[in-house]
């Protein structure tokens, strides 16, 4: 992931700097945006209404080689039961609707997503680093 969040941003500093808890998430979930989420969590997430049949999805993240995680297993969106909005970012988030936005990343390309596709992210292409 090319960004973290404000909020990740400042529960690291507060746990390594400060030693501060921070209490991991247990799962995590990517969330698809039609605009960019910022640091600050602001932009548009996908959501049922206009993107009918969206739901964020858990990751599976395996171990790390030289600061870098991945994804270790497919993610799988369910399929659209209707056309969704162009998809521009990605975001990491610590529940599965609210709670808060981890890491977030520009795709290369918008994505669009037609009613009966799925959207996929495949072994190996989500990258989470703090670099």
């Amino acid at each position: 992931m090319a960004q973290m969040s404000d909020y990740l941003e400042s529960k690291l500093i507060d746990h390594v700097f400060r030693n501060t808890g921070f209490a991991t998430p247990g799962v995590i979930h990517v969330a698809l945006y039609s605009t960019d989420p910022t640091d600050a969590d602001i932009g548009t997430e996908l959501e049922a209404g206009t993107s009918p049949g969206y739901a964020r999805q858990t990751v599976s993240i395996g171990p790390d080689t030289n600061g870098v995680a991945l994804n270790n297993v497919e993610i799988l969106f369910p399929a659209a039961t209707g056309d969704w909005v162009a998809i521009t970012h990605i975001g990491i988030r610590d529940e599965s609707s609210g709670g808060n936005l981890l890491m977030h990343k520009i795709l290369g390309t918008p994505v669009s997503v037609l009613n009966t596709n799925n959207f996929r992210i495949p072994i190996g292409d989500l990258e989470l680093t703090f670099a």
